[in-house]
């Protein structure tokens, strides 16, 4: 079995290249499959308000994507995976939609679909899109046939790869490890600040937010990002490593 993004697959599994934590690449992948051009990603260069640097970010943001390094990302999420009890949710009452990953390498994908499928976000979906598609498929669903939905869709294969040609890395072999975890941090219309992670055995509720708090607010920090940064400074390695992006609706 190879194991990639923290998920064991077998040797006959597809693959994909690996996506860069690029506003640039996510936002193309993003139209590629359906959202409106009011959609787009912003680079998180600081997470301190006194820098200046989130006035750029149009506010509010509905989702954050973070990757972690995985010898941060396992100490912070290894044990609690373990707890979990495995998802078996569907239908429209769900309070996220939530995918399982079965595909090398998808984890940058992966979270750009949780990022766009919940919340706020999901409005910017455009009606008969692909993505539409896939996203009214994958409700009534439970795990399993969900993860063999996003397998099997050529729609989705094909606009990962047009994305991935925009970045600049050198692609992996299918059985490399990553060596990073891509995580999206979603605001969901219960008003709860959501973990959704493939890799893990379902998603996770991080707590409430309030009505004038986004994914980039000072809460939404402390309940999904800093955990990771207090890890890794306990390495000595402060921020080294991470990247995160947010997905907000471009100014007028």
């Amino acid at each position: 079995m190879a194991e990639t993004d923290g998920i064991k697959l077998a040797p006959d599994r597809k693959f994909f290249v690996p996506l860069e934590n690029n506003p640039e690449v996510l936002t193309h992948l993003l139209r590629t499959l359906g959202t409106r051009p009011t959609l787009t990603f912003h680079d998180v260069y600081s997470l301190d308000a006194s820098s200046g640097l989130l006035d750029f970010i149009p506010r509010p943001v509905h989702a954050l994507i973070l990757i972690v390094p995985a010898h941060i990302y396992h100490p912070a999420r290894d044990a609690e995976d373990a707890q979990l009890t495995p998802y078996a949710g569907s239908g429209p009452n769900e309070p996220v939609l939530w995918f399982r990953q079965t595909i090398g390498h998808a984890c940058g994908t992966m979270a750009a679909l949780h990022a766009v499928s919940n919340g706020a976000a999901r409005h910017h979906v455009t009606p008969g899109s692909p993505l539409d598609g896939i996203l009214k498929d994958a409700v009534p669903l439970t795990p399993e046939p969900r993860a063999q939905l996003l397998y099997d869709s050529r729609p989705l294969e094909d606009a990962h790869a047009a994305a991935a040609a925009l970045g600049d890395s050198m692609a992996p072999a299918r059985s490399d490890p990553n060596g990073n975890h891509f995580i999206a941090l979603v605001k969901g219309d219960d008003g709860n600040l959501w973990e959704l992670n493939g890799g893990m055995r379902g998603p996770v509720c991080r707590g409430a937010l309030g009505n004038g708090e986004d994914a980039l607010s000072e809460r939404a920090l402390d309940l999904g990002v800093r955990p990771f940064l207090k890890i890794a400074e306990g390495m000595g390695e402060g921020e080294i490593g991470l990247s995160i992006v947010a997905l907000a609706e471009a100014e007028a």
